[in-house]
């Protein structure tokens, strides 16, 4: 398994996982609505290239996990103050759960913030329900700080985001 940062070869393979990923995790708890939307604003062709063309401390940029150069994982973050990173999209394709590429993932992310941005802090936010990144998050040392809207609720949807935090050492 090898982790890099990706760039404009890696764009299908990120559109594939995190879509893949996205309805995996949210396709029994989400509307088909809400998850197309979030699919079409976060993972189309044009967005994925810019990510990994033009990265800053906002916005990092993807790191992929490839294997026998398939991406099987994907994920990014970047900076929301002076000391405080954050992780913004983390997620595997479908069947590669369970076999530390999410944690590769997230040591790689997590590398950036210390090294390159200085953080001494990491947030996430997580799907309240969501199944498989609260214990993953939960179990690399990510406390629950609060609730809060979720991201592209529409004016009907009451689908919640759940905020963590953790001390970078």
């Amino acid at each position: 398994m090898e982790i890099v940062k990706a760039d404009p070869q890696h764009v299908h393979g990120i559109i594939d996982v995190c879509v893949a990923g996205y309805w995996a995790t949210y396709g029994e708890t989400h509307s088909k609505e809400y998850i197309e939307r979030v699919i079409n604003v976060f993972y189309n062709p044009e967005r994925v290239l810019t990510e990994v063309t033009f990265t800053d401390r906002n916005w990092g940029g993807y790191f992929v996990a490839l294997d026998g150069g398939e991406v099987v994982g994907a994920g990014g973050g970047g900076m929301i103050g002076e000391t405080a990173g954050e992780v913004f999209v983390l997620y595997l394709k479908p069947g590669r759960r369970n076999e530390g590429i999410g944690t590769l993932l997230l040591n790689a992310i997590t590398k950036q913030h210390k090294e390159e941005f200085g953080a001494t802090e990491q947030w996430v936010s997580v799907q309240k329900g969501n199944a498989k990144g609260i214990p993953f998050y939960e179990a690399r040392g990510f406390r629950f700080q609060q609730e809060q809207m979720g991201y592209e609720n529409a004016e009907e949807e009451n689908y919640v985001s759940l905020r963590y935090n953790r001390r970078l050492d």
